[in-house]
């Protein structure tokens, strides 16, 4: 879930980590325990004419929750385009998902362009624009026998938030609103990573003119754990801290999220990827997912974060109930 990740890992390290991995979570053709959906009919995903009786797909994802909801509405929507499916979701670690995919051994997951474009395809800048960023992606793992999907609006990348009450009291509503405060007033609470990268913190600072230890002094600024940022910022231990774009718990807070007005942060548009000679066999399974893209934004993603990782209910449902929301499709009688 991490944008602007720690570079990669030998390949010869990184080939044998992920061996190991790909041979325990799909050999013998096993599927985890948590890979039950509930049984879904056709709604506005129609079930694909002409699809073989015995057509399948195998749909992975990462082990976190967006990607747990997005890997079973990949389920959902390829049963009720008549696959049978195999569900690999739930997989430890952004590596070993992507090389289930990349071997053949699976067939979709949803990805960011963020993450491929500097953790796989090792680029050392991300891109703001976020279609030139999909488009990149996309040209560049054709060479790795992946094709990219449409992406969706969700746009899971670094961000500011203030809690909704003193972004009022203050008047913000940008990252660029920030340079307008008094010095007392710009306290921020960031993660390790995020403070030390050369493409992190200090340099957003600067292009938005907060210079650190001139315009933003040192004790300004707290390092805490990430998921400690959310609860700092509502708590006013500091006024701005850095979140995930799509993170629930920035509604459940409600927290507002500053414009990057000047563009700083990567794009991290998930998108469903395909396995090429999958789609070169059921080309029609492009345009099914297509149809779940359209209806991902941020806000819609934040949502459904927060019912599993605030409200305790179960991915599944969650992405169940979302997709019969929307008419993707209905429960099966």
């Amino acid at each position: 879930m991490r944008p602007l990740p720690p570079r990669s890992r030998s390949g010869a390290a990184l080939a044998a980590a992920l061996a190991v991995v790909v041979l325990v979570l799909a050999g013998c053709g096993l599927q985890p325990a948590g890979s039950y959906v509930p049984p879904v009919a056709s709604g506005s995903i129609e079930r694909i004419e002409g699809l073989p009786e015995d057509a399948s797909v195998t749909v992975t994802s990462k082990n976190f929750t967006e990607q747990l909801i997005l890997g079973k509405i990949s389920v959902l929507a390829s049963k009720a385009a008549g696959f049978e499916v195999t569900d690999l979701s739930n997989v430890p670690g952004s590596l070993p998902a992507r090389e289930l995919l990349r071997s053949g051994q699976a067939d979709v997951m949803w990805e960011y362009t963020g993450t491929a474009w500097l953790t796989y395809l090792g680029n050392e800048l991300g891109i703001p624009d976020q279609q030139e960023q999909w488009q990149a992606v996309y040209d560049a793992d054709q060479a790795n026998g992946l094709t990219w999907g449409a992406p969706a609006e969700l746009n899971n990348t670094y961000a500011m938030a203030m809690s909704r009450k003193r972004a009022e009291e203050l008047g913000v509503q940008s990252i660029s609103d920030l340079a307008n405060l008094p010095v007392q007033d710009l306290t921020f609470c960031v993660d390790a990573e995020f403070n030390s990268r050369q493409d992190g913190f200090n340099p957003m600072l600067a292009l938005y003119g907060l210079n650190r230890g001139t315009v933003v002094p040192e004790q300004n600024v707290g390092i805490y754990d990430t998921g400690a940022i959310y609860g700092a910022v509502d708590q006013g231990e500091c006024n701005v801290g850095e979140v995930f774009a799509t993170d629930g718990r920035i509604d459940a807070l409600d927290l507002v999220v500053l414009e990057d007005d000047r563009n700083f942060f990567p794009a991290y548009n998930a998108a469903p990827v395909i396995y090429t000679e999958t789609l070169q066999k059921y080309p029609e399974l492009e345009a099914v997912l297509e149809q779940v893209a359209a209806k991902l934004n941020d806000e819609t993603m934040r949502s459904l974060n927060l019912r599993v990782d605030v409200q305790g209910e179960e991915p599944e449902q969650v992405a169940f109930d979302w997709m019969v929301a929307e008419g993707l499709v209905r429960p099966a009688e």
